[in-house]
This record gives structure tokens, C-alpha cells and sequence, in this order.
């Protein structure tokens, strides 16, 4: 008898036991956005996953996009989306990085978009890694600087930016340029991405 009732009370106080364990195990925090990331930071992490995708991949264009879910400091953005293309395959294929899920199909971390062809354009080159020695903090600060009047009366405007090889510079260089897009922006400074210098600006 005194053994059954031993046995009881063990069975109870095990029970009671796992209670409060069983509910921290229910109770699941939400996921935590990541970091908003530098353009070059973002870029690292796209290219290792295009590497397993083309061994042979070079970057063709990069720029941010915007999420008013996630505040970014200058120079850092949310959410990334960098073109890749193969030479060998003549194809290519857009990846990206975002700090969270969001609309646009943008996933957090680095996500592969669908396959596509290319064929090489004199407008839009592919270019190297190498070239990539300023980041867009750094850019953003230069490309500031030249455009210190109109922040100040326009101190709300978004700002993007985009990394791109075309017949306008001879250098890969940061377009950072106010407002929605490229064809809608108000003002557009030019940064070298290799030597971080000035280059040109439209207002």
C-alpha cells in the first residue's frame, strides 16, 4: 500500500513537472527581422548562392528596395536584388536578400529567382567583384555631401541605390538618386564604387 501511494505521489509530481515545460515549448517568439545590410554586405551573401547556381556568374546590376517595415540608416537598405548572368549558359537569374518576408516575392535571407535568357547589351554590363571597393554607406555619405541643398528641402525623400556597369562611366559606379525610381527621382548623384569619388549628378 505504502508503495502504491509512493508510486501515486511520483506520478503527480512528474506530471506537474512537465507542465510548465510544455507551455514554454507552446509559447513561440515571432522570428526577428534581420539587419538592414549594406549593399556590398547583401551582395557577399547573393553571390555564394549564385556561385552553386553558375560557377562562371557575374554580376550584371544591383539595387536596393525599399521596406517601410524595416528602418534602414543611410547607406544600409532592407531588403537587395542582384542580376547574375553566366556567360557559358546564356541565362540568367535575379537572387536576393531582404531582412524579412515580404511583398514583391522577397524572402528573408537569400532567395533565388527564376531562371531567364541573356544576351549580352552594350547598355548593361556585367562586371567585377574586384571593382567593388566602396560600399553604399560610403557612397551614400560622398554622394550626401553633393547634394547637402536639396536634403535640405526635400529631408523626407526615400533614397535608392543601384551598382551598375554602363558606357556612361568607364568604372562600375553607385547611382544614388531620390525618390521612387530612376525615371521619377528629383536628384541622382554618381559615386566611382572603386575609388569612391564624385562623379556626375542630375538635378
Amino acid at each position: 500500500m505504502k508503495f502504491a501511494w509512493t508510486l501515486v505521489l511520483a506520478l503527480a509530481l512528474a506530471g506537474c513537472s512537465e507542465a510548465p515545460k510544455t507551455a514554454i515549448e507552446e509559447k513561440k517568439e515571432a522570428p526577428k527581422a534581420l539587419e538592414p545590410l549594406t549593399g556590398r554586405q547583401a551582395f557577399q551573401q547573393m553571390y555564394i548562392a549564385a556561385r552553386g547556381w553558375a560557377p562562371d556568374c557575374q554580376p550584371l546590376k544591383m539595387q536596393n528596395v525599399n521596406l517601410t517595415e524595416v528602418k534602414a540608416p543611410a547607406g544600409k537598405s532592407g531588403a537587395w536584388q542582384c542580376v547574375f548572368v553566366s556567360q557559358s549558359r546564356a541565362r540568367a537569374k535575379t537572387y536576393s536578400w531582404s531582412a524579412i518576408e515580404a511583398e514583391g516575392n522577397l524572402h528573408k535571407g537569400v532567395f533565388a529567382g527564376q531562371e531567364e535568357s541573356y544576351s549580352p547589351s552594350h547598355q548593361e554590363q556585367p562586371f567585377l567583384i574586384a571593382a567593388i571597393k566602396t560600399d553604399s554607406d560610403e557612397a551614400y555619405k560622398e554622394a550626401a555631401e553633393k547634394a547637402a541643398e536639396y536634403l535640405k528641402k526635400s529631408p523626407n525623400k526615400p533614397v535608392n541605390y543601384a551598382l551598375e556597369l554602363t558606357p556612361r562611366f568607364p568604372d562600375l559606379a553607385w547611382r544614388i538618386f531620390w525618390g521612387e525610381s530612376v525615371s521619377t527621382s528629383e536628384y541622382t548623384v554618381f559615386i566611382d564604387a572603386t575609388t569612391g569619388k564624385y562623379l556626375e549628378r542630375i538635378r
